[in-house]
């Protein structure tokens, strides 16, 4: 048995996070809980019960009924649509706490990227993190990673403009992840049975280091004054959010700044490509 509890305790107050750093390791551990919670105990014992405080004032109920309260996130996240993926949940963290967009293949759009403009420009007093997160099994980097191998594929997508112009974002985090596939394994990696599913676990990360990388650059000003950009990518089976393939890292839960110029993405590549994930699908028979 697994319990997820909300409680409202009237004399706890929601304390801010300092700062982006403090940020980061609130969902961290948020997610780190979450994680754990879900591990089977061992000899098939309930786990104990996650309790996540949540203030009923955060929806405006209690101390001032009729007044709609202050919009105060400290972070936002960029996430994929995906249903298997509930943001506030898998971080342990309750209303008001994340600003949440969410789109198929965390992408980022206009539309997207005009909902972030607001939140950082409305919500700066209290918004310190910028968060992209990815997914493993992402149906929209599978669909991407699938056209760019058969290209013919591309045109069951063609009488959708709004779904190609999400594939289209995507492309450019499959054609980096099959170069530095092909940079550290050889040209004829493309002829491995497992190269579809470690192209896609790979472009999986490639897209959302993209991704955050482009949003640092866009919301600059608001960087340098304290507000910093994450990424991560949520693993649905480990229930973790870190950087699955990456080559060497820790397993546990982490959120990383993104790649500051080329050479970061080019050690990126070569990480990405030589992590035990990629290892595996490519070495499996």
């Amino acid at each position: 048995m697994i319990d997820i509890i909300y409680r409202f305790v009237p004399e706890l107050r929601r304390e801010q996070p300092a700062d982006a750093e403090e940020a980061r390791q609130r969902l961290e551990a948020g997610n780190r809980a979450f994680a754990e919670l879900l591990t089977a105990a061992p000899g098939g014992k309930a786990a104990e019960p996650r309790i996540i405080p949540f203030d009923l004032r955060e929806l405006g109920i209690a101390d001032d009924a009729g007044e709609a309260p202050a919009q105060a996130p400290f972070a936002l996240v960029l996430g994929c649509s995906d249903a298997r993926v509930p943001t506030e949940l898998i971080f342990s963290q309750a209303c008001n706490d994340l600003f949440v967009v969410r789109v198929a293949g965390n992408v980022l759009g206009s539309d997207c990227l005009g909902s972030i403009d607001y939140a950082v420009d409305h919500l700066r007093d209290s918004l310190k993190l910028l968060v992209v997160l990815g997914h493993s099994g992402c149906g929209a980097v599978t669909a991407a990673v699938d056209a760019f191998l058969a290209p013919g594929n591309y045109l069951s997508l063609a009488t959708s403009h709004a779904l190609r112009s999400v594939v289209d974002r995507i492309y450019v985090a499959a054609r980096a992840a099959a170069r530095s596939l092909e940079t550290v394994w050889g040209a004829d990696v493309i002829h491995r049975p497992g190269y579809r599913p470690a192209l896609i676990e790979t472009t999986i990360l490639f897209n959302a280091a993209l991704a955050a990388y482009t949003l640092q650059g866009e919301m600059s000003e608001r960087v340098a004054t304290g507000c910093r950009v994450a990424y991560g990518v949520y693993d649905l089976v480990t229930h973790r959010v870190g950087l699955p393939a990456h080559s060497g890292a820790d397993s546990g839960v982490r959120l990383v700044a993104p790649p500051r110029d080329r050479e970061d993405f080019t050690q990126l590549a070569a990480q990405l490509a030589s992590g035990d994930g990629v290892r595996r699908s490519l070495e499996a028979s």
